[in-house]
């Protein structure tokens, strides 16, 4: 079963196919659904077709036994699972993630895949942001499956602004941008201003929803309840993190593209297709 089912995945045309040109929007609610019901058979027999498709690593979890699919896949992870770089000079990534295209947003446009690219003012739909890095530096972050769902601050940091983006629920992995353009600004979407403490500077955080469940979740303020709105619901905010701790979590697998103004250089470690985990060196502060 599980040599079968790698055996799809690597085919790039049939992936693209089977999660993307169905109804994506009622089958993410149906498996939004699905995921949250309790009764013990239901959740059992998800988590084990969940693990037929996926890497699934239980060992770093904080606790042992779930009370849905959904709970399973939000799980937080033991204190000392994801060590924070704890240098000044070091932003670190917010999520565990795989690395996509990554590099200096050129006239404010960046690269969704090779020969793909999209504009940075439609991904943000927000003119002030779009000009403030519009030369500035990007990392795309894909979470898995598999991985852990939940994000955090990349630096000591104030929230200022969060803006929601309603959206479809295209795939977001590879199969899907080399052949869909412009998924990132077609998904619903989040954009997080935020301030260094220490330096002043600016940063934003992009998380990007995906099929399946999709959704985010915030843990200093309540998302709108209606994610189907024309246009962009925005919250102005003043609140505190210190590097690492935890901002929000994806009710499903996607993206998170980090904005940094012109000055930030990407770590050594950055380069497309890598692993990274959170906490780890992501890029380094001007």
């Amino acid at each position: 079963m599980r040599t079968l089912l790698a055996r799809l995945g690597d085919n790039d045309r049939l992936n693209y196919v089977l999660t993307n040109r169905i109804p994506r929007r009622t089958l993410t609610r149906f498996v939004g659904w699905l995921a949250k019901i309790e009764q013990p058979l239901v959740r059992d027999l998800s988590i084990a077709i969940w693990l037929q498709f996926s890497n699934l690593d239980l060992s770093e979890a904080r606790k042992t036994t779930f009370r849905s699919l959904h709970d399973c896949f939000i799980r937080e992870l033991k204190d000392d699972a994801r060590p924070i770089d704890p240098r000044p000079g070091v932003l670190t990534s917010p999520s565990d993630a795989i690395v996509g295209a990554s590099g200096r947003i050129v006239d404010g446009v960046m690269l969704q895949v090779k020969g793909s690219t999209y504009a940075l003012e439609e991904l943000v739909r927000d003119p002030e942001v779009a000009v403030t890095y519009r030369n500035g530096t990007y990392v795309t972050l894909r979470l898995t499956a598999s991985m852990y769902h939940r994000f955090h601050a990349p630096h000591d940091c104030h929230v200022e602004q969060v803006r929601h983006i309603a959206g479809d629920t295209w795939n977001v992995n590879p199969p899907t941008l080399k052949r869909q353009n412009r998924v990132f600004c077609r998904n619903e979407r989040a954009v997080l201003r935020l301030r260094l403490d220490a330096t002043g500077h600016t940063l934003a955080l992009v998380p990007v929803a995906a099929i399946l469940v999709a959704g985010l979740k915030l843990r200093f303020m309540d998302m709108p309840a209606d994610r189907q709105h024309t246009t962009p619901w925005v919250r102005d905010c003043d609140v505190g993190l210190a590097k690492g701790e935890e901002m929000g979590w994806f009710e499903h697998g996607s993206t998170i593209i980090v904005l940094a103004p012109p000055g930030f250089a990407l770590a050594p470690s950055i380069l497309d297709g890598s692993a990274i985990r959170m906490g780890e060196p992501l890029m380094y502060l001007p």
